[in-house]
This record gives structure tokens, sequence and C-alpha cells, in this order.
């Protein structure tokens, strides 16, 4: 049975590794997610199997109550609402493995006769799996607007009270392995840890959630892979250490994608000033607008558009009437083509994804440092709801909150058409100098209604 097991736990690693090469792309990220689920059902099948798992019918019921909520959740779930349910799964993982920590301290009389490693890995994945659920909770509410996206902080109190939560969750933890089997130090670790999660999270403004969601991914990975390493239990440190490593390699280049650090983000991201551009206030400022009729010709007699979608496409559903459109460009002769920032939206890739949902040809997605060069000789850049992405503030204005972050430089584009419902700010909370360049026109409205109509109008041409 031993050697049954350790095959198929080998099985799913293959599984769990051929998986994530599919996800590379979006043609084969469907067929990747299914072959590394088949893994993972594998991995739990092999768990269970192992002699004297524990009461059946215990797990059974959690199986059932998992699976109750998880499929409905994610079947009805709009891609709006992914990066939402991203982070709130990922801190239930999170949470998850803190109370298995604290499960087991319970039953080893605060792990009495075990080993020092085991107290060790089963302690820093209390620690860091209560900072991912709690943090991954206020992710959660920012992005589903229960919580203000801007920066909610203590002032200059901020960084001494996070030392201060994270010297008590260490402190909690040396005593335990030194021999405290206090309850109340088990309990005081959590809420130190979980408290801590809250105060780290809470100052970082919207703008940086993408990375966030990245990093305390990585952060639930590996506090698995810790409690997979005291539990013993192969398939939590392998499936773990993939989830950590991963994930720490998205934040870098998440993080990398927006000129910042990641202990600058943990910080205090930005996203807390006033919405006003630099030097000038906005109301001062002439905004040309345009109507659909004016956008289809323009786009008609281009050589070259370049749609470029943000946020706003993902809250009105727009993709697919975007395909509509360059379809009918494209049989006019007119190339096109879509830039994608790595950090649009409000997880990573969820541009690409809604464009693939629409069945947008994945060689027509073109990313930041691919697409920046050609925006020179675009006759028409379409912005669809993207905002703090397309700043120009990013790279002219040192006093931006957002200066030095690589932007789609669409305003090297012979003109600029801005689909958006009206004037405000994106997430960093700051104005948008390329609504005021003369080069640009706003078409104001809900961005699928506005793609319609210049659908329409195109069909007219």
């Amino acid at each position: 049975m031993t050697d049954f097991i350790a095959i198929l736990y080998i099985i799913a690693f293959a599984l769990f590794i051929y998986g994530l090469m599919g996800l590379t792309g979006p043609r084969t990220a469907v067929r990747g997610n299914w072959i590394a689920a088949v893994g993972m059902g594998i991995a739990v099948i092999a768990t269970l199997l192992t002699p004297g798992m524990g009461n059946w019918l215990l797990i059974i019921l959690g199986v059932a109550i998992g699976v109750l909520v998880g499929v409905p959740s994610a079947r009805q779930v709009k891609m709006t609402a992914m990066p939402q349910m991203v982070a709130l799964f990922n801190g239930v993982g999170g949470g998850a493995v803190a109370l298995i920590a604290w499960v087991e301290f319970r039953s080893t009389h605060g792990y009495a006769h075990e080993p020092v490693y085991i107290a060790i890995a089963s302690l820093f994945a209390a620690i860091i799996g209560s900072i991912s659920f709690w943090g991954s909770n206020v992710a959660f509410g920012k992005l589903q607007e229960l919580i203000s996206g801007r920066p909610i902080t203590l002032g200059k109190l901020q960084q001494p009270v996070n030392a201060l939560l994270l010297l008590i969750a260490l402190v909690c933890a040396v005593l335990i392995v030194t021999g405290g089997d206090n309850g109340w130090l088990m309990i005081g670790l959590l809420v130190a840890a979980g408290i801590l999660g809250l105060t780290v999270v809470l100052p970082i403004g919207g703008a940086d959630m993408p990375v966030v969601i990245s990093l305390l991914n990585a952060f639930t990975g590996l506090s698995a892979a810790a409690m997979g390493l005291a539990l013993d239990n192969t398939a939590l440190i392998v499936a773990g250490m993939i989830v950590g490593a991963s994930g720490s390699i998205l934040t870098n280049l998440m993080a990398k994608a927006m000129n910042r650090s990641i202990p600058a983000i943990v910080a205090g991201g930005f996203g807390g000033g006033p919405a006003v551009a630099s030097g000038e206030a906005k109301e001062a400022r002439p905004v040309r607008s345009t109507s659909a009729a004016d956008t289809a010709i323009q786009m008609a007699y281009a050589s070259k558009v370049v749609v470029v979608p943000g946020y706003g496409m993902a809250v009105a559903q727009a993709q697919h009437t975007v395909r509509e459109m360059a379809k009918l460009l494209e049989k006019k002769g007119i190339q096109v083509a879509y830039a994608i920032h790595p950090v649009a939206g409000r997880m990573p890739g969820h541009m690409n994804v809604l464009l693939a949902e629409a069945d947008v040809p994945y060689e027509q997605l073109k990313e930041m440092d691919e697409i920046n060069s050609e925006f020179a000789q675009t006759d028409v850049a379409l912005v669809i709801g993207a905002n703090d992405v397309t700043n120009p503030a990013a790279q002219t204005d040192p006093s931006s909150p957002i200066y030095g972050m690589p932007i789609l430089k669409v305003n090297e584009s012979r003109s600029v058409i801005v689909l958006k419902r009206g004037m405000s700010s994106g997430f960093a909370g700051i104005d948008n100098d390329l609504f005021y360049d003369p080069k640009t026109s706003m078409l104001f409205g809900d961005a699928k209604s506005s793609v319609g109509e210049i659908v329409e109008e195109l069909k007219a041409l």
C-alpha cells in the first residue's frame, strides 16, 4: 500500500507540473486547469488511502460542504468579480492552514515529544496562514468595494504597530517551541498574526491590489508547504511549494511591471492622493468629446487600430462586442491589435482571460513591451476603461504617485479615443493627463453600449 500511495503521489505531481505548463497561454489554459485538477484529485485519494487517516464521516462531511459552497460560487461568479473570488478562496486556504496548526498544537499537547522542526514548521504555517486569511479578506473587501480602496493607515504608528504585532507572534512561537503548552500562547500567536494581516493590507491602495493578491497567494502556498512538512504530507509540500514559488515569481514580475518594490507596497501602497491632476485642477482643462458615428468613421479610414482594454471593459462585459467591432474593421483591411498592460484590471491576466473568452486570436494580444514601440505607427488607439495604465503622468510628473510606473504609451498614437462613463479617476485615485491631450477624444457612456453603437455605424459605412 505504501508503494502504491507513493506512485499515486508521483503521478499527481507530474500532472500538477504539466497542468501548470498549460497555463502559459489562453489556448491551453482550460486544459491545463483540468489536468492539474485531476492531479489534485489523485493526490487527495492517495492521502485518504494513508493508514489511520481518521474519521471518514467528518472527512466526507467536509468534502460535501466544500463542494456545495465552492462549485455554485465558482459557476455563478461574473468575470468582473473573479479577482474578489480569487482573493476570498486564497484566504480560505490560509485560514484552513492556520486552523490545522491550532488543532496540531492541541492534539500534541503543545508539540510535546515532537521534533523541533515539526513545531517550527507548524507555527510558521500558523503565522503565515493567519496573515494570508485576514489580509485576503481585506483585499476582497477592497475589490468588492465593501472597504474603501484608499489606504487606511495609522499614520506614523503604522510600522511600529506592525513590528509589535510580528514580535508578539514570534515571541509566542518561541515560547511554544521551548516547551510552552498553554493554549493562550497559540491563541495569542493567531490573533497577533491575524491583526497583522489586517494592518498590512489596509494601508495598501487599490492600485496595488493585483500585486497584493499575488503576494498573499504565495503566502498561502508557503504556509501549506510548511504544514505539509509538519504533517508529513507529500501532497501539501509539493503543491504548496509550487503555489508559493509561482506566486513569488508572479509577484516579482507584477512589481517590476509597476516599477515598484514589494517592501514599498507592503509598507503602504499608493492610492491615497486626491483625484486631481498635477499642477492644474481638472475643471480648468478642456476635454474634447466625440460620438459613436465620428469614432466609426475615424477607425474606418485608419490603417491600424489598437484596442487598450481595462477594468471598464470588464465591468461592462464589452469583450464580445469589442470582438465584433474588430471583425468588422478587419474585413475592411484594417490591422487590429490589443495592448495588454500587466496590471490592467484587478488581477494578473484579467484582460487576457476576458478577451480569450470572446475568442480574440492569441496573436493579436500584445504585451506592453511589444506594443509600446508600435503606438507611434498607430492611427487610432481605442482605450476602453483603462485609466492608470495609460496615464502619461507616470513618465512626465515626478510628483505623481505613479511616477516611474511603466505605462502603455497610447499618447504617442496619432489619435486616441477613450471610452468611459465619466471623468472619474482610476484605482490610484489621481486624474489622467491623457484625457486632456489635444489628440484625445472622450466617448462617454457604458462601454458595451458605446462599442455597440460603433458597430452599428461601421455596418452602415
